[in-house]
């Protein structure tokens, strides 16, 4: 599965490098993300069941977060800076990048050659079929309450990461293309780092601190735009990265902790369409409103409308108590950086093999 996302991967770079335009951009990103979906799930359950091989008398799940939490959402700030860096002071404009990304992909196929199979593939091969996404009657409040936390956590670093560009060369009149790159840098390295900081914690404690980190960010990072100040912007970009960060982690923790084991593919899967409609709907949002109002007007609204949403799910996950994985799941879900599974009993799989099952009903594969 990892190699085949690996190669999809590079077949995005060689779109995005022989098409510099518009339906270019797009199909390079509808293969890009096809990749990630295949890649970031499998993984980090992956690292989780190595970890457990290398050394079977430790238990692998808060190590194997760590790692997996810092590989996830490090790459993700780490890779738009090399991009920011290798564009503005490296020279090719944008297209060096997708040159260096291109070769850490095959270096990354050619260390996973080297790795062994953790997984044993079953004989006969079980059939599988679509799931529909299933919460358990009980768990309904806290996985509601996780999924408007989900919706506000991933909606800001959309929002930022996309924001970012316009705001420094456009308002602040910065055509520099390394500043960008940094802003990512910012967002992302604080959610990691608030999410190492606080996997002890109580879930309810990780929702009501991440979710308030989320809101004053966001109020400072509206005020940078309207003033507008730099290090207001990377500032609030911070705090509003740590409390998504750590809002996720607890959203995800939630409904760890409500689904049953056989079931937990169906669960999670709810979740995580709650995660990429919180990307790309209030993104959408933003560009459209700028089409009709000002930069600093449309974000407004989407700040009164991301402030709404985690007012809500501070509401309802007021009544969260649990401060780990249900009785019985022994490992941690691995990182939260990214929507993705627990890597119990080899569950690695992308989005959709996360939504499949044996159709005899045994859990998730």
């Amino acid at each position: 599965m990892i190699a085949t996302a690996l190669a999809v991967n590079m077949a995005s770079g060689i779109v995005f490098l022989a098409w510099p335009a518009v339906p270019g951009l797009i199909a390079g990103r509808v293969i890009s993300g096809t990749s990630i979906g295949m890649l970031t799930a499998t993984a980090a359950a992956y690292l989780s069941e190595l970890r457990a091989a290398a050394r079977p008398g430790q238990q692998p799940g808060r190590r194997a977060e760590v790692e997996a939490t810092a590989a996830n959402l490090g790459g993700l700030g780490l890779g738009a800076l090399l991009a920011g860096l290798l564009a503005q002071y490296a020279g090719h404009g944008p297209q060096l990048p997708f040159l260096v990304s291109e070769a850490l992909m095959a270096g990354g196929a050619l260390a996973l050659a080297a790795a062994p199979e953790t997984v044993a593939r079953p004989r006969p091969r079980p059939r599988h079929h679509p799931q529909r996404v299933s919460v358990p009657a009980a768990g309904r409040p806290a996985f509601l309450a996780a999924v408007f936390a989900t919706v506000a956590a991933v909606a800001l670093p959309g929002l930022f990461t996309s924001l970012a560009p316009g705001f420094i060369a456009g308002t602040l009149g910065d055509r520099s293309h390394a500043p960008a790159g940094l802003a990512a840098v910012v967002v992302f390295g604080a959610a990691a780092l608030a999410q190492t900081a606080l996997s002890r914690a109580a879930t309810s404690r990780q929702l009501s601190i991440g979710l308030t980190a989320l809101i004053l960010g966001l109020a400072v990072v509206t005020i940078a735009v309207w003033l507008p100040s730099l290090t207001l912007f990377l500032l609030g970009g911070a705090l509003a990265g740590a409390g998504a960060g750590a809002a996720f982690k607890g959203s995800v923790s939630a409904v760890i902790a409500i689904a049953p084991h056989a079931r937990r593919g169906e669960t999670l899967a709810g979740l995580f369409l709650a995660a990429y409609f919180g990307i790309a709907a209030p993104v959408l949002g933003l560009g459209l409103a700028t089409q009709f109002v000002s930069a600093q007007i449309a974000l407004l609204g989407f700040a009164a409308v991301l402030v709404a949403v985690a007012a809500m799910a501070s509401r309802l996950a007021a009544g969260l108590g649990h401060s780990g994985p249900p009785p019985g799941l022994t490992e941690s879900t691995p990182g939260g950086g990214m929507p993705w599974p627990s890597p119990q009993r080899g569950m690695a799989g992308p989005l959709l093999a996360r939504a499949a099952s044996h159709k005899q009903g045994q859990p998730n594969a």
